[in-house]
């Protein structure tokens, strides 16, 4: 009986040691497997990806790494998926039946799921047709904001006051990228109506100039900001637009300098900004 119960102890052992070692080097394999794959798809696709004359090497860089974080994910997935059904084989699991009713359940879920397909269609849609990538300005019906990530089914927004928004690729009908290639620093400014207009211009021209010129703001501005043309005559005011032209992104920061040094040379100048006034008057009975 000892004997017996020694020779099933050391079968035991031998079978636990040998399931061991098999799990340890599939698991092993999928880590190594995983590494490699990452590796690989960085390389292939900073290689393949045709480059866009239009596109900044920054912004190169953002579209290359949007790709390389969706691929890479979804290759993960697929080899850890796999490396769980060798485990459960190694484990005696019959995964056949199990392959089945998840063909089955994959059935049933896309009659129910359309939403999770149409949104992942979509999905796939935006990254190869390039509309926006990671760290770009957008706007989706109206919800604006930095995307701070892109999966296949929804891209994630931050807006200005730091709210987060889960948009899924199936709601969105139009997007509007205010970050690509270039932006624009666009101004109506208001001048009052008894202003030197030919002096309004050159001191606009000046400011634009001397911002773009600046050590702090030239690697931002690619087109100085200057008049555009006599935009509207308000009620109270001269509207003058202002236009100029700047790296992605940068667009706010440039505006809200260029609308400091304006207002600091106006001042000098003596140029007025108006304000709507209301003069009431009353009869004298």
């Amino acid at each position: 009986m000892e004997i017996l119960n020694g020779i099933a102890s050391k079968i035991s052992f031998q079978w636990l040691f040998s399931i061991s070692l098999k799990l340890a080097i599939i698991l092993f394999a999928a880590f190594l497997l995983r590494k490699f794959s990452a590796v690989f798809i960085e390389k292939l696709i900073r290689k393949v990806i045709v480059s866009d004359h239009f596109l900044s090497k920054e912004a190169e860089k953002k579209r290359e790494d949007t790709l390389i974080r969706i691929i890479g994910g979804s290759a993960s997935i697929v080899i850890f998926l796999t490396a769980g059904l060798m485990i459960m084989q190694e484990l005696g699991i019959a995964i056949g039946p199990l392959l089945a009713a998840a063909g089955i359940a994959g059935l049933a879920f896309g009659f129910g799921g359309q939403y999770l397909i149409r949104d992942v269609i979509s999905g796939l849609f935006i990254i190869l047709e390039n509309q926006y990538r990671v760290g770009d300005v957008v706007c989706f019906d109206g919800t604006c904001g930095l995307v701070e990530d892109i999966s296949l089914r929804m891209s994630t927004l931050r807006d200005l006051d730091g709210t987060v928004h889960h948009v899924p690729h199936g709601e969105i009908k139009k997007v509007s990228n205010l970050s690509k290639y270039y932006a624009r620093v666009n101004l109506n400014i208001g001048i009052a109506y008894n202003s030197d207009l030919e002096k309004v211009i050159g001191v606009v021209n000046r400011v634009g100039k001397e911002l773009a010129e600046d050590s702090q703001w030239k690697d931002f501005v690619t087109k100085p900001p200057q008049f555009l043309r006599v935009d509207d005559f308000a009620d109270s005011a001269i509207i003058i637009k202002i236009l100029g032209e700047t790296k992605p992104i940068k667009q706010w920061d440039v505006a809200g300098e260029l609308r400091k040094r304006l207002k600091i040379a106006f001042d000098k100048e003596g140029i007025e900004i108006p304000f709507p006034q209301r003069v009431i008057r009353s009869a004298n009975k």
